[in-house]
């Protein structure tokens, strides 16, 4: 018993010397391996910097010139792995890593596939015009400003001020509303008079109205006035204008104004916009069946 012991001791040092004299003898490569990892590390900084400052002046979005830059280091950290391996001598290891990244790839890419998506879609929202930097947008019934575009999500600035972070791939297989790709939006207004109004007055006198208060983008006869309807309570028409707008808080303000002129005009040429009426037909026995009561 003793002799074995001995023996798996003496074994046990034998391979603790030779991974000592191995360590040793490597420690010149390790020491370069461990330099040439900090300069590729600077040097992926570095470079990615360039280059985003060469693509400064080009035609593409922020969003895709962050992502050619950050592609650029990732290249660069890549080669630095690959040299410091042949560094170590481990060309051996290399192949073995090469051999099952085919079926490592596969497998992480059913694991990962969403992940993918929106990778793969985050590119695409980077190229394209339809959305950048800035924009105020409408999707996935969240609306707000594009504040950043990256790999994965989209986030947009909501009026409120709060972020939402919408994944890519919903981005881009949902329809999109940007309101800042046309510098003028229609406005509609909606609104109701009293059966007893002068139909031709009401009509000159918004499309007055609205002219005036949106004088820099409409003359009278841009207004578009229109009746629609014969309501419960009301003749309904409908006003259509334009103004300057790149976002819907813009529309919200600018019909916030319209209305306030309609109704200050109303009021001063008795112009009646009724509250909704209801009329009651009682038949006479009711009132028989009551007074007898």
């Amino acid at each position: 018993m003793d002799f074995r012991f001995a023996n798996a001791l003496k074994k046990m040092m034998d391979r603790l010397a030779s991974w000592m004299n191995s360590l040793i003898v490597s420690l010149p490569n390790i020491i370069i391996a461990i330099l040439v990892f900090l300069i590729v590390l600077f040097l992926s900084k570095y470079l990615s910097r360039i280059v985003l400052k060469l693509l400064k002046n080009s035609s593409l979005q922020a969003s895709m010139k962050h992502l050619i830059s950050k592609l650029v280091s990732v290249l660069v950290v890549f080669f630095g792995m690959f040299l410091i391996l042949g560094i170590l001598d481990l060309s051996k290891t290399l192949n073995t890593i090469l051999a099952g990244a085919g079926v490592a790839g596969l497998a992480i890419g059913l694991a990962l596939q969403g992940a993918i998506s929106n990778t793969y879609s985050g590119i695409i929202l980077s190229y394209i015009d339809q959305i950048k930097f800035g924009d105020w947008i409408q999707s996935n019934d969240y609306e707000g400003e594009v504040v950043d575009i990256n790999l994965r999500t989209v986030t947009i600035k909501q009026r409120d001020n709060n972020l939402v972070y919408l994944p890519n791939k919903l981005v881009l297989e949902n329809p999109i509303r940007n309101f800042s790709t046309t510098p003028k939006t229609r406005i509609i207004v909606d609104c109701g008079i009293a059966y007893s109004s002068d139909l031709e007055f009401v009509k000159k006198l918004v499309k007055q109205t609205v002219s005036q208060a949106f004088k820099e983008f409409n003359s009278e006869e841009e207004v578009i006035f229109i009746y629609k309807e014969f309501g419960e309570s009301s003749i309904n028409f409908e006003t259509r204008f334009w103004v300057e707008s790149k976002s819907a808080l813009q529309v919200a303000i600018a019909k916030s104004k319209a209305i306030i002129a309609i109704k200050a005009a109303f009021d001063k040429n008795n112009i009646n916009i009724p509250f909704p009426i209801r009329t009651l037909d009682f038949p006479k026995s009711y009132f028989e069946k009551n007074n007898e009561a």
